[in-house]
């Protein structure tokens, strides 16, 4: 018995790394529309109750709009969009958020695909906040770099268009009010939100997310051996989310957006300095990976029942 899936706004950069992922897969049967009845409603309403799970590349706005338009109970909806990511009834879709998320996944019917940003730093931040070692309420900041992919077809033009490359690095969300930032406090379990500074490179895809910590200021001073050990011990087995070493972190001259390449794994790192107490917690993925197409495909062989790296590209 196969699984039938339907994209709706499988056009875009994200659909089609999504479809691309699911090519050749004879357990899965893709539901597609010619470009006729792509933005005819009654088409899509059509598809969207046909298929067992639905999978929205949209605007927000268009995303809530798809949701109306399923009449039935069965279907199952994976939302690559930010319109659900903090919506009550909806699982967040971070499989290693925490202990037994994974299996709230795969019970779900509605799930709300995580952003890349975001991705990174629960990554980091999370089993830190599980663990009792970074204070609930301490002010944390969150920086790095994504490629101009994450910005959907616009800021690719932009970046790609006849005036070249506009500029080789620019800093945004300047006035704080990033739309991540409620799923970032929200699921790292943090009282506050953090500090979020982010940046677009010239580079199409890949993305850098670092948390700074004054390790001797905080609560009991943990060392850089109690945070790695706990990083370490969350993702001890996971085939897509790689700790490395203190040794080879301290090996490394530097760190770079286009580490883990144009796959699906997510690698964190633990740098610091002993003697000042200070720590740089990194964590790489492609934002059109892991960011985005990677964890939709994960999820939706979680819903499905099929092993979670089906697709992948690791």
């Amino acid at each position: 018995m196969t699984t039938s899936i339907f994209i709706d706004g499988g056009h875009g950069t994200t659909g089609i790394e999504i479809a691309d992922r699911l090519a050749g897969r004879p357990e899965l049967s893709l539901i597609t529309l010619d470009d006729a009845k792509r933005k005819d409603a009654g088409a899509r309403r059509d598809a969207l109750n046909a298929a067992d799970i639905v999978i929205l590349c949209l605007p927000d706005d268009a995303a809530r709009e798809a949701v109306s338009l399923i009449d039935n109970d069965h279907t199952r909806v994976i939302d690559a969009s930010t319109a659900h990511r903090v919506a009550d009834g909806w699982t967040y879709g971070f499989p290693e958020l925490e202990p037994g998320h994974r299996d709230r996944l795969a019970n779900s019917r509605f799930v709300a695909n995580p952003g890349c940003w975001p991705t990174g730093f629960l990554a980091l931040v999370r089993p830190l906040t599980l663990a009792g070692l970074l204070p609930t309420d301490w002010p944390v900041t969150v920086s790095g770099a994504s490629g101009y992919s994450g910005g959907g077809k616009s800021m690719i033009a932009e970046y790609e268009g006849v005036d070249g490359v506009p500029t080789a690095f620019r800093a945004y969300g300047l006035g704080l009010g990033h739309k991540h930032v409620p799923e970032m406090t929200r699921y790292s379990g943090l009282s506050h939100p953090p500090l979020f500074a982010p940046a677009v490179a010239a580079a199409y895809r890949g993305m850098l997310v670092e948390v700074p910590l004054q390790l001797r200021a905080m609560p009991g001073k943990p060392a850089l051996a109690d945070i790695h050990a706990t990083l370490a011990t969350a993702y001890a087995g996971s085939p897509i989310v790689s700790v490395a070493s203190l040794e080879e972190s301290a090996a490394m001259g530097q760190a770079t957006l286009e580490h883990v390449g144009a796959t699906d794994r997510l690698a964190l790192f633990v740098f610091g300095n002993a003697d000042s107490g200070q720590a740089r917690l990194v964590a790489t993925l492609d934002n059109l990976g892991k960011g985005a197409a990677g964890a939709a495909v994960q999820n939706l062989n979680i819903l499905s029942g099929l092993p979670e790296t089906a697709g992948l590209r690791l």
